[in-house]
């Protein structure tokens, strides 16, 4: 099963974010071979969370990666969203042929209830698409939006990706790839 955790960080806990550096990449080495994408999302050039999108076997195990990660027990995080997700590209950030992603990543996330939006790739953009797919609820029944992660040349141009009038609220944050450096 992949989820797609979003942990958006509590104002001011940045020292303690880069305190905590090396132990959360230790916490994510141990799931390399599960992460589709992961890295930061900055508001300016202060990092605001973080992005893991992840294959595990159950909702369980789902909630020990995003409640047990070393920011989060910490106080770094002031919440989390954790949803279950469908890999729409079927590659990890890794495999993304565009080429390096910079300073033109973006976290877009689409909120929704109801009938699901975007459900296909949208074809023009599936080059500029690092990850993408529905947000779940935990049984997978449910749409309740759309989380991507685009190669664009700002946030406005990102969150084209998804049909603005199907969703309730797009929120779009600058990202990154994370890992270690």
């Amino acid at each position: 099963m992949e989820f797609f955790v979003h942990h958006r960080d509590r104002p001011g806990s940045l020292p303690l974010r880069l305190e905590l550096r090396e132990e959360h990449w230790s916490y994510m080495d141990g799931y390399e071979k599960e992460l589709i994408a992961r890295g930061p999302t900055f508001c300016g050039d202060v990092p605001s969370g973080s992005v893991h999108i992840v294959d595990l076997p159950d909702v369980a195990a789902a909630r020990a990666f995003a409640f047990d990660e070393p920011n989060q027990r910490a106080g770094v995080y002031r919440d989390v969203l954790l949803r279950r997700w469908r890999n729409m590209l079927g590659r990890t950030m890794w495999e993304f042929p565009g080429g390096p992603v910079d300073e033109d990543g973006h976290l877009v996330l689409g909120f929704g209830s109801g009938r699901a939006a975007d459900e296909d790739v949208p074809p023009p953009d599936r080059d500029r698409l690092v990850a993408y797919g529905p947000l779940l609820s935990d049984d997978g029944t449910l749409w309740l939006g759309t989380a991507a992660l685009v190669r664009a040349p700002d946030a406005d141009t990102a969150r084209t990706v998804l049909t603005a009038d199907r969703y309730t609220a797009i929120e779009v944050h600058s990202w990154e790839p994370g890992g270690r450096r």
